[in-house]
């Protein structure tokens, strides 16, 4: 079993910043993205690390204003997001993959960027 925690969502004006952070509580290893969804739209990647941490990937739409990372502990992930606009207000997932196979989504948090 798998409980994903995440925190940090809120409001804020265009250009501005926040950091989302999730927490897989469980005794597996987790391979962790961020998701987001707006509304009237379909859930969409945003950004992820490699099994081994070192390796981020992200969406076109994010890169060179969003960061994510883990601060190499196991299990954790967190979105550093600058330069935010408007059309980045979404409610933010999080994900766990384990290595069995099994995925695993957090409750969500909200972000919203107004103009």
């Amino acid at each position: 079993q798998v409980q994903l925690v995440e925190s940090g969502g809120g409001s804020v004006q265009a250009g501005g910043s926040l950091r989302l952070s999730c927490i897989a509580h469980t005794a597996a290893t987790c391979y962790m993205d961020w998701f987001r969804q707006a509304p009237g739209k379909e859930r969409e990647f945003v950004a992820g690390l490699s099994w081994s941490g070192g390796m981020a990937s992200y969406a076109d739409s994010v890169k060179d204003r969003f960061t994510a990372s883990s601060d190499n502990v196991e299990n954790r992930l967190h979105l550093q997001m600058n330069s935010l606009k408007p059309e980045d207000t979404a409610v933010y997932y999080c994900k766990c993959v384990t290595s069995g196979g099994f995925s695993y989504w957090g409750q969500g948090t909200q972000v919203t960027v107004s103009s």
